[in-house]
């Protein structure tokens, strides 16, 4: 019996690997020697593991020596909040503050509690618009009432539940005028947008590997050189004695491949998903009472068409289905075939409504309980989009 085709659209959750990134690891993986080993052999291992950590910084834009290998975006996003905190509140014990928007992800927002709760943090809440754009007035105003007493800003590049596009570069230049340093969480932003380190002028920036089609376990946390960050792990001392612990030279070359191919196909992976995309947002705006969440690649003043990106993540389509539960419709997509989502992969299979959402002017708590989101990535497929459209009836409000 043939096993029904199932299509997956939870690309923003984690996205097929590559197979250069394949290739990559199991080449690498074949070789024995720790970097840190100073024989001939670990010293091969060391200069391909130099070789990977080039790669990846020329793909974002940075400097060999900025790039700190991680576990992932968890890991890179607690390393550059905690670190910061800790590193500035250590030069000066009264800066407390952290300036964020409700609409960071967890590994942002569950350590910025954490600090709060533990370590005399205060939190300082930046409101968004009805997109889930930053509101930069607000944002300015944030960081000028106390910049003294700040330790850190933090903004992600792109929401991975609703899409949104942040102004990364305007909200850094902000916080530079008032010296208060910025960290970006770039984990969905990288490889689907333009991503330049250097030019945006933030000081740290995570990003994932399995998000671009590297395996699970392997990621990065760009640090400008002129930064300082508290390590949160200790051991020998490894990537600038900021992340101590053997690295994988395996799973450095298999994200220097994936985030250089994706990079070199981001221009036209953004025409080619938006295109997809458009067509999905043109199926739900059919749908009656269905509402999409996050902007719309057009110019609101005008209303003129943007390139893919520009606003929304060019894969992304998240939408609030009132009177229906969020995981009914994901159990209802997946009995048809579909893969979708939720919410965000790392609170999957908590009954929580969505922060993101609830983050949102006037969002209620039902909303936040009542979404889908469904992401497309490199191996998506016009016949994906197609079964996805003609599966959109599940979304119609009860009573319609």
């Amino acid at each position: 019996m043939t096993t029904p085709r199932r299509v997956y659209l939870d690309h923003a959750a984690t996205t097929p690997a590559r197979p250069a990134a394949l290739a990559a690891f199991a080449s690498a993986a074949g070789e024995v020697g720790n970097p840190a080993s100073l024989h001939a052999t670990g010293r091969r291992a060391k200069l391909g593991l130099e070789e990977s950590r080039e790669r990846i910084a020329a793909a974002v834009g940075a400097h060999p020596s900025e790039v700190v290998l991680t576990s992932g975006g968890t890991e890179a996003d607690n390393l550059a909040v905690q670190g910061l905190f800790r590193a500035r509140r250590a030069a000066d014990r009264g800066r407390t503050r952290i300036v964020h928007t409700g609409i960071e992800h967890h590994a942002v927002l569950d350590t910025v509690d954490w600090l709060v709760a533990h370590e005399g943090a205060e939190s300082v809440l930046v409101p968004v618009d009805d997109d889930g754009a930053v509101d930069l007035g607000a944002w300015a105003a944030a960081l000028a009432e106390a910049p003294h007493r700040t330790a850190l800003a933090t903004l992600m590049w792109a929401n991975n539940e609703i899409g949104t596009v942040q102004p990364v570069a305007e909200a850094a230049r902000i916080a530079a005028q008032h010296g208060v340093p910025m960290h970006t969480d770039a984990v969905q932003a990288v490889g689907a947008v333009p991503v330049d380190f250097a030019g945006s002028g933030p000081a740290t920036l995570a990003l994932s590997g399995h998000k671009l089609g590297a395996p699970v376990g392997v990621g990065a946390l760009i640090v400008r050189r002129d930064v300082s960050l508290e390590p949160v792990a200790h051991g020998g001392g490894q990537e600038r004695r900021l992340r101590s612990g053997t690295v994988s030279a395996a799973l450095a070359a298999a994200l220097a491949a994936a985030v250089e191919e994706a990079v070199a196909e981001q221009s036209g992976e953004a025409e080619r998903l938006g295109a997809l995309r458009d067509e999905v947002i043109a199926a739900v705006d059919a749908v009656g009472g269905v509402t999409l969440t996050g902007p719309r690649d057009v110019d609101p003043a005008t209303g003129e068409r943007l390139p893919a990106g520009t606003r929304r993540l060019p894969g992304n389509v998240h939408v609030t289905v009132p009177g229906k539960s969020a995981d009914a419709l994901l159990f209802g997509f997946d009995m048809a075939g579909l893969d979708t989502s939720s919410g965000s992969a790392c609170t999957a299979g908590v009954a929580e409504p969505s922060h993101v959402v609830l983050a949102l002017p006037g969002r209620t708590e039902a909303d936040a309980r009542a979404t889908q989101r469904f992401t497309l990535g490199h191996t998506s497929t016009a016949e994906d989009v197609a079964a996805l459209v003609g599966a959109l009836g599940r979304l119609r409000p009860s009573g319609r």
